[in-house]
């Protein structure tokens, strides 16, 4: 028996609603599943918000002569600047640790465990190393800004060269550590933009 427009129209009509009724079910059911892959207590917003904090310090051994590695620093540097290979570790807080050690001309010597931070391209120092191998801590360990205008660019040279991508670890301890000991330093292309890095 041939169908009535009427009907036909009214049969479409219905489909069309059970149609939107069953897309609006699945989308609830979506909506109610898709919570359930996020960690019990995760909201995005804390994740956003997040402040960074650095992790925990554990100084060194005092460096031994066998292991230093000496790097470039510049033609205008009064000091041959040294990286204890021992002490360079990177932090689950993304800074780089290392025992620096410098030698004047005229034979002075100074010892210092430090950190950089690639995200901000910051430093600070931790402790400085007496004669005896001890470590005093530094009286004002806070984050300081790294620049390039100074004849002693050493921490500019380590950004650049061996520790950080732009504002990124680059690679672990191991590789830095590489790095540095054959003389291989980044390729001296790599754009820092000048919010972050001081030149």
């Amino acid at each position: 028996m041939p169908t009535s427009p009427k009907m036909s129209r009214l049969s479409a009509l219905r489909r069309n609603r059970l149609l939107q009724k069953g897309a609006l079910i699945a989308l609830a059911a979506w909506s109610l599943g898709a919570t359930s892959f996020a960690p019990e207590g995760y909201d995005p917003e804390d994740q956003e918000n997040k402040v960074w904090e650095e992790g925990s310090v554990v100084l060194p051994d005092a460096p031994v002569a066998a292991n230093l590695m000496e790097f470039y620093v510049g033609p205008t540097a009064t000091q041959t600047f040294y990286i204890d290979e021992k002490s360079v570790s990177v932090g689950g807080d993304g800074v780089v640790r290392y025992t620096l050690v410098s030698k004047s001309k005229s034979g002075a010597v100074n010892v210092s465990y430090e950190g950089i931070r690639c995200a901000t391209i910051e430093r600070k120092a931790y402790a400085y190393g007496g004669a005896d191998g001890s470590w005093t801590k530094a009286r004002d360990p806070v984050w300081r800004p790294i620049t390039e205008l100074v004849a002693n660019r050493q921490h500019a040279a380590l950004v650049k060269d061996y520790f950080c991508d732009v504002t990124t670890v680059a690679g672990n301890a191991t590789e830095i550590v590489k790095r540095i000991k054959y003389k291989h330093p980044m390729a001296p292309a790599r754009d820092y933009s000048p919010g972050s890095y001081n030149r």
